[in-house]
């Protein structure tokens, strides 16, 4: 049996909340999920949420951005995981386009190619026709082109 949420004032509310922003970039779904955890609806909750959005606590184009940056950079994530992952969110159009902006061109395809090293490293026979379509089914889940990934597995 669940036991009963206590009652939380829009204050403590606000202060967990500031913490919860603090701590690491949220998008604007994460933090009315967690107020609606904490008991807190309606007015209260769109009140505290205009009041993050002010006292800069809540960005949601700074959110999409360091998303970007990180998945890309720790993960080796691809655009367009990267853009399903955001879309998932909630997050806007505008805050994707600048989101992508976070990843150069140069990296993203020097990241593509060490992957595909990486992975045929792996492989007895990297070249034939069956591992290479192993490799490019990899590299498009992980989220890259698949026009990008055939062009680049073709000059390896």
């Amino acid at each position: 049996m669940q036991k009963p949420k206590k009652y939380i004032s829009a204050v403590d509310a606000l202060k967990k909340l500031q913490r919860y922003c603090a701590y690491q970039d949220r998008c604007h779904a994460e933090v009315r999920s967690k107020l609606l955890d904490l008991g807190v609806y309606g007015d209260t909750l769109e009140q505290i949420m205009a009041e993050l959005i002010t006292d800069n606590f809540l960005n949601e184009e700074r959110f999409a951005r360091s998303y970007a940056r990180g998945k890309f950079n720790i993960k080796k994530w691809g655009r367009t995981r990267i853009k399903q992952e955001l879309k998932k969110r909630k997050i806007t159009d505008y805050c994707i386009r600048k989101a992508m902006e976070e990843i150069e061109e140069e990296d993203y395809e020097q990241t593509l190619h060490q992957l595909i090293e990486k992975k045929a490293a792996q492989m007895e026979d990297p070249f034939s026709f069956q591992n290479k379509a192993k490799i490019a089914t990899f590299l498009i889940r992980r989220g890259f082109e698949s026009k990008l990934v055939w062009e680049a597995i073709k000059t390896y």
